[in-house]
């Protein structure tokens, strides 16, 4: 992917003169995309190739910026939603063309007010501007799955005398119907939104996705260093070492979905009373200040944002005495956090571009003999949140009256990271580690109060600091362009948690994964994609997921529970998505 070598050359010398705007090669952009689906397998994919190259895959695609900029997906992106450098840089500078936006706009933007009003500034509105073609796109996937048979398995969970849901061997599946829009303001102010309009062909199960405006280079404002200062705010995925929201992948990044649900199991001596449903997975609403490049030099960004640790939606966290947003006496949109606390999460990361000559190591691109093409290029990257969980227990206080507890846990997230791109080969991955303070409940007398606290409980007192939560993990990924249109692509998961284990011996099913047979689980997820047009993509995924147990006795010599037939239920899924 990228742009023509003309323009790149423009990049690094605004005298060079320009390829005739009309040649379609000299031009290609678009939409990145939200969200990725769940899972599946194929029946027909043995004859995808074969069908795939009957087709030409010289034609273009038409979302939102392609409308635009009269280019083709290719431009910006490898594997679409998967960014190159170029579309790294249109990103980093406001969803524009990192020079002389204008001149490749074939539709220009629509002037909201005369370029004389800013000399009147502040007696008149700043004028702005809004792009000439209303910058919407679409997107539709739909799944087949195959899931294996020891699915049946999970039938002896289901309670006497029910019947358990049915898991079918083979299953067509509706995805997401999403809409999505982005574009530039003028005054270097950028703005995106996507929302789901229906997530498996159910409209009531949608909902917004990130939904933001970003002042881009701010800091030019106060003479600061060009693009070190930029400011977004709104709803967001948190500037992730790799982008789960817009993953080329069918299924998620095991260690973005983990959250931290402590050891409840009465067969067990350790307790843990934590319950933190964050995850990484999660669009997180609030501000964030960054600066630098995400395609060389250094990049950072720091967020402050809600805190909700108890997973309720902000629909559904109203007052019915205190008004939030657009409320009057009460009511309206809703608060997004469950506590007065606040979040922060910070990173920083520097790329090192590996080329040889000077000129091509600080261009957008590198100069390749066939054309720009992606640097050969090495980024190293640390992250780090911090927060305070809250939980609430009906207690007394030091009189006996009741009164309302709570547990106030710090909790973090830290990791590191790397990406190592070479031509069409691109090997990357991260570490993290997560910790959640641990306070147990404790009656008038100081006894430990057994969890979970129920009706038949003592009467909680207070809370004592006991072993912290903990788990850890990660993941690492190999992607490699095989051709232009065939993404080739293999990853590996890891999640060690040992309140997973310890919960799935009692057959809890309040962990992010269901009765583990192990504290570390792995997966490994092969997959291929092929782009039958850049806006239409087959891709294909296999998933070998760790195992699992149902059924759990107790040794009769040690007092200890013991797993019994641990399975694994392998899937394979096949999509075919489109965007417009």
């Amino acid at each position: 992917m990228g742009i023509d070598l003309p323009y790149q050359a423009k990049l690094r010398n605004p005298t060079y003169p320009l390829r005739d705007r009309a040649e379609p090669s000299a031009r290609r952009c678009t939409l990145k995309l939200r969200r990725f689906p769940k899972t599946f397998i194929p029946a027909g994919i043995l004859l995808t190739p074969f069908l795939l190259s009957t087709i030409s895959t010289r034609s273009y695609a038409i979302p939102a910026f392609s409308r635009q900029y009269g280019t083709s997906c290719t431009t910006c992106h490898l594997d679409f939603p998967k960014l190159n450098d170029f579309g790294k840089a249109f990103k980093d500078a406001g969803f524009k063309f990192p020079k002389d936006d204008e001149t490749f706009l074939k539709t220009p933007a629509v002037m909201l007010g005369a370029p004389a009003q800013k000399d009147v500034w502040p007696h008149s509105v700043w004028p702005g501007t809004i792009p000439g073609m209303p910058p919407v796109g679409l997107r539709m996937n739909n799944f087949f799955q195959f899931t294996g048979s020891n699915a049946s398995r999970f039938n002896a969970l289901a309670a006497p005398g029910t019947v358990a849901p049915v898991i079918p061997g083979t299953d067509f599946e509706t995805g997401f119907f999403s809409i999505f829009m982005a574009g530039n303001f003028g005054s270097d102010i950028a703005f995106w939104v996507d929302d789901d309009i229906s997530v498996a062909g159910d409209n009531g199960a949608g909902g917004l996705g990130d939904g933001y405006l970003k002042f881009v280079d701010i800091g030019r404002l106060i003479k600061l260093p060009k693009d070190s200062f930029s400011v977004r705010t709104g709803q967001f995925e948190l500037d992730l070492p790799f982008t789960q929201a817009r993953s080329i992948n069918i299924s998620p990044y095991d260690i973005y979905t983990e959250s931290n649900v402590g050891a409840i199991n009465s067969m067990v001596a350790l307790q843990q009373n934590v319950a933190n449903q964050f995850s990484f997975a999660d669009a997180a609403k609030g501000i964030e200040f960054s600066g630098g490049h995400s395609y060389g030099g250094y990049h950072y960004s720091v967020a402050l944002i809600d805190q909700n640790t108890s997973g309720v939606t902000q629909s559904a966290n109203a007052s019915s005495y205190v008004p939030s947003a657009t409320g009057g006496g009460n009511g309206g949109a809703g608060f997004a956090s469950d506590s007065s606390l606040k979040d922060i999460y910070a990173r920083f990361s520097y790329r090192i571009n590996l080329e040889r000559d000077s000129e091509s190591r600080h261009s957008i691109q590198a100069a390749g003999t066939t054309g720009p093409r992606d640097h050969t290029n090495l980024n190293l990257g640390t992250f780090y949140l911090h927060g305070k969980s809250q939980q609430g227990l009906v207690g007394a206080d030091a009189s006996g009256n009741p009164s309302v507890l709570y547990a106030r846990e710090p909790y973090y997230r830290a990791g590191a990271d790397f990406s190592f791109n070479f031509r069409t080969f691109n090997l990357f991955g991260l570490y993290m580690f997560a910790r959640d303070n641990n306070l147990l409940p404790v009656d008038s007398s100081g006894a430990l109060i057994p969890l979970p606290v129920g009706s038949t409980s003592a009467v909680p007192a207070g809370f004592i600091s006991s072993v912290p939560a903990k788990f850890n993990g990660g993941f690492v990924q190999a992607d490699y362009l095989v051709l232009p249109w065939i993404m080739a692509i293999a990853r590996w998961d890891g999640v060690n948690s040992s309140a997973d284990r310890i919960n799935g011996l009692a057959l809890n099913s309040g962990t992010a994964y269901f009765g583990p047979l192990q504290s570390t689980r792995n997966r490994f997820t092969p997959g291929i994609q092929f782009l039958i047009h850049p806006n239409i993509k087959a891709s294909f995924e296999y998933q070998f997921r760790p195992k699992q147990v149902v059924q759990v006795v107790t040794d009769p010599a040690t007092g200890l529970q013991e797993p019994l037939s641990p399975f694994r239920v392998n899937t394979a899924v096949v999509a075919l998505e489109f965007v417009y």
